[in-house]
């Protein structure tokens, strides 16, 4: 091929909308000279039989944004590339069969005011109106949104492609990728059945045929994909006259019709219905020897099964009675990819420099638009927008086996539309990552959650407590978990209380230069020998990237704790940041810890250690507890007096049992996340996230400006200080009744949004509902009363002091 490039600034493999769209940003941002390669013709994979629905909805804040994005450039494409298209905007409705369902529209609707998505709760009788084929007798009410339609997958995956070649970019079809090759630059070589391309950045935008790709990267860092593949169905009527007549009086489509409660979409095509279920009886494939992966799946379906969604449909029918007037037309049965937690894979490739990935898209056309623009500013800006760790494939770590994928894949797509409520624990694919006292801590009563697939105990059942799922089904703060979480604080604030807490992300530096980089890697100081603080770490903007303990055992030697959930994350961020001569050692899964905290722990942790229980707050050492070796640091999240214990996994059974007889008594995450909003201590990527400045998130005392060391992000943070924050940290008492605020709840000051609240969660040892949140400026000063918004109710809240709700001097921290 003469015009065949052998060069590129970045190869996109995969040509469906999500690989056309990250190559039209590409462009948009300046970078022209990019390659997308294609092994059959664009949209063969999951693009080309997609419904093409396009929704704003979501109940994350990321999402959300991407998905309202795409409806932005959608309704511009057409123009901006020169390109008809077929996009509807119908707007939807939601039906909502429970008062819990109205909840979280609610929530949604005051997510999507505040990102300008204008939303509305209806009645079933207005609904009715707007809808008058549509059966109301057992609804709650309804959600509408006015920014909701659908579109033509095939020809929004060609205007992009349009809009991108117009600006110079190269798309090459019918030429499949066969391999990848990294050299010692961190460039790369990717190899085709056409030739060879250099590049400086490779995408996997590989549809379902990600993982298939991604074992390419193994050699240089990468890692399987986290993907499986799912079978959905969605039927096509005849032509419903009824419709056509409707239509033609209204000048329109009706709306987009989600019975979420029973779980299916119902959307008028041309002068039918189109019917797309999520039937719990679902079905995978190519997940077992006997159902392998075809080589080339494209523009294939698989035969109908309409047994599977049979009483979903009969269920559409009685809600609509319309279509139960006519004929099936046609049924669409094809692939479509799923992730554990059914979101897309969006950012960098874990442990692999210079790659990239954009795949695994269960709502690939929504999100494809805004999808295209975060890579886009991943790979070329260092960062995106808004904070997108929703998608960034690092929040899996290596227990996503196949086995992993698949229940969860499968349980996912059978709960498309489900509520996800604050106290309900998903069921498959458990216990991939378990401590050493695992078994104790249940025996012990421990009702367990999954965090970055280790499992631990988020409250302790007494006999007699219900432990159903059923019991979970609630936004309310109310359960039965309640009274225990209730009495485990207590317990921690009179006593001592012992968590288990396995899954910290822990990364041994030393060697010489260890010192100067972290000076130059942090944004503020480090500590001395046998000392140990927090130090962040913030991108070009000022922004926070992220939170580590830093504990220092001599002149070049230090350990750096993160949370679990950042072991990829923070283990990149380390591993391509230090010089030579500095080497890391993780020791994540080797090791476990303990909590001990309480006024009570040094009575407790006295007759079990030789350590120096008077060493003071902050400080570190090795002992023995237990006649086990052990690494105590006097710290606790909890904001009592208080010890970590790591030790080595085979050490633990017996230091758990030392402690648990020597008087603590076991408390679980639900009264740990209760006890640190009291100190107003951030969580990472809820408190602590790009979306906010170091500056704003009032954390100004870990930034020293006057150090030499350039660190990332000190000329944005120098700017800042001198114009002033936009926003501020504060911590709010609100009057929230039954429900505390959950993340992104809208603060408002008469009838404006000043805000939003990064967490929630009522103080048990303050008596009072707590927010942490993010306020306009002139805001934060203390007694200033605003509102939160909490499932639609608004709820009167003061901002506090800048300090501790609990204990505000330390006292008892230092004790």
């Amino acid at each position: 091929m003469s015009d065949f490039p052998t060069k590129a600034r970045v190869v996109i493999i995969g040509g469906g909308v999500v690989g056309c769209s990250s190559l039209y940003h590409l462009a948009k941002k300046g970078w022209t000279d990019c390659v997308l390669l294609e092994k059959n013709e664009l949209t063969a994979g999951s693009t080309w039989h997609a419904a093409g629905n396009v929704p704003t909805f979501s109940n994350s804040w990321a999402i959300m944004n991407m998905q309202r994005y795409s409806t932005e450039l959608y309704s511009r494409l057409a123009d901006e590339v020169d390109y008809p298209m077929n996009y509807h905007v119908s707007g939807s409705i939601r039906l909502a069969h429970s008062k819990e369902r109205m909840q979280e529209f609610e929530h949604a609707m005051s997510m999507g005011r505040y990102q300008g998505i204008p939303m509305e709760m209806w009645t079933p009788e207005e609904a009715k109106e707007r809808y008058p084929f549509l059966e109301t007798h057992d609804l709650e009410g309804v959600l509408y949104d006015p920014t909701d339609g659908d579109i033509d997958p095939s020809q929004l995956t060609q205007a992009l492609a349009k809009g991108a070649r117009d600006l110079g970019q190269k798309i090459i079809r019918f030429c499949p990728a066969t391999k990848v090759t990294q050299h010692d630059d961190g460039t790369w070589t990717v190899h085709t059945e056409k030739g060879d391309i250099a590049c400086d950045y490779v995408v996997n935008a590989a549809g379902y045929y990600a993982q298939r790709v991604g074992e390419w990267f193994k050699p240089f860092g990468g890692r399987t994909v986290p993907a499986m593949v799912m079978s959905h169905q969605y039927l096509l009527t005849d032509e419903i006259p009824e419709i056509e007549a409707w239509s033609k009086e209204s000048g329109g489509k009706l709306p987009l019709l989600r019975d979420v409660d029973i779980s299916y979409y119902l959307r008028q095509e041309k002068n039918g219905f189109n019917l797309g279920p999520y039937e719990p009886n679902c079905k995978g494939h190519w997940m077992t020897e006997e159902d392998p992966m075809p080589e080339d799946f494209s523009f294939q379906l698989w035969n109908d099964d309409l047994d599977r969604i049979e009483d979903i449909v009969t269920d559409a029918m009685e809600r609509v009675p319309l279509m139960a007037t006519s004929g099936v037309g046609r049924v669409i049965n094809g692939p479509i990819p799923y992730a554990p937690d059914g979101l897309p894979l969006i950012g960098p490739m874990p442990g692999v420099i210079n790659a990239f990935e954009a795949h695994t898209f269960t709502f690939g056309i929504a999100q494809g638009g805004g999808a295209g623009k975060v890579l886009a500013e991943w790979i070329v800006d260092g960062h995106t927008e808004w904070d997108m760790w929703a998608v960034d494939p690092r929040r899996y770590t290596d227990y996503t086996d196949q086995d992993y994928c698949n229940q969860k894949g499968m349980e996912v797509y059978g709960n498309e539309y489900a509520m996800h409520f604050p106290h309900h624990e998903w069921p498959a694919a458990r216990d991939k990552k378990v401590s050493p006292v695992h078994a104790k801590v249940k025996e012990l009563g421990g009702v367990m959650g999954a965090y970055n697939g280790w499992e631990r105990a988020n409250w302790f059942a007494q006999p007699g407590d219900d432990t159903s799922p059923e019991a979970t089904h609630t936004w309310g703060r109310s359960g039965p978990w309640e009274q225990r979480v209730k009495e485990e604080c207590e317990n921690v604030r009179d006593h001592c209380g012992v968590l288990n807490l396995p899954g910290f992300s822990r990364f041994w530096i030393q060697g010489d230069g260890a010192d100067d980089w972290l000076r130059g890697f942090c944004t503020g100081g480090i500590p001395k020998a046998g000392r140990m603080n927090l130090i962040y770490v913030s991108d070009e903007r000022g922004r926070i990237l992220t939170e580590l303990s830093c504990i220092r055992l001599a002149e070049n030697n230090f350990v750096l704790i993160t949370a679990a959930t950042a072991q990829w994350h923070d283990g990149d961020l380390i591993r391509n940041s230090v010089p030579q001569g500095v080497t890391i050692r993780e020791t994540t899964t080797e090791r476990d810890t303990l909590i001990v905290t309480g006024p009570m722990s040094r009575n407790v942790l006295s007759g079990i250690t030789d350590a120096d229980l008077q060493q003071g707050w902050l400080t570190h050492q090795f002992a023995t507890v237990a006649g086990q070796d052990a690494f105590l640091i006097r710290v606790s999240f909890a904001g009592e007096l208080g010890w970590e214990i790591h030790a080595e996994n085979d050490a633990m059974p017996a230091i758990y049992d030392a402690v648990l007889a020597a008087g603590a008594k076991p408390f679980g995450m639900y009264a740990l996340n209760s006890l640190r909003i009291e100190k107003g201590y951030r969580a990472w990527k809820g408190d602590l996230s790009t979306d906010y400045s170091l500056l704003e998130g009032g954390l100004g005392r870990f930034v020293k400006l006057d150090k030499p060391q350039d660190f990332v992000g000190k000329a944005a943070i120098q700017n800042e200080k001198q114009q002033g924050v936009k926003k501020s940290f504060v911590t709010l008492i609100v009057d929230a009744g039954e429900v505390d605020a959950p993340y992104m709840s809208c603060i408002w000051n008469g009838d404006v949004i000043v805000g939003e609240t990064t967490s929630g969660a009522w103080g048990y040892r303050i008596g009072a509902s707590v927010a942490l949140g993010m306020v306009r400026a002139d805001l934060a000063a203390p007694g200033t009363e605003l509102e939160v918004e909490i499932y639609g109710q608004k709820c009167r809240a003061v901002v506090q002091e800048d300090q501790p709700l609990w204990d505000p001097a330390n006292e008892r921290l230092r004790a």
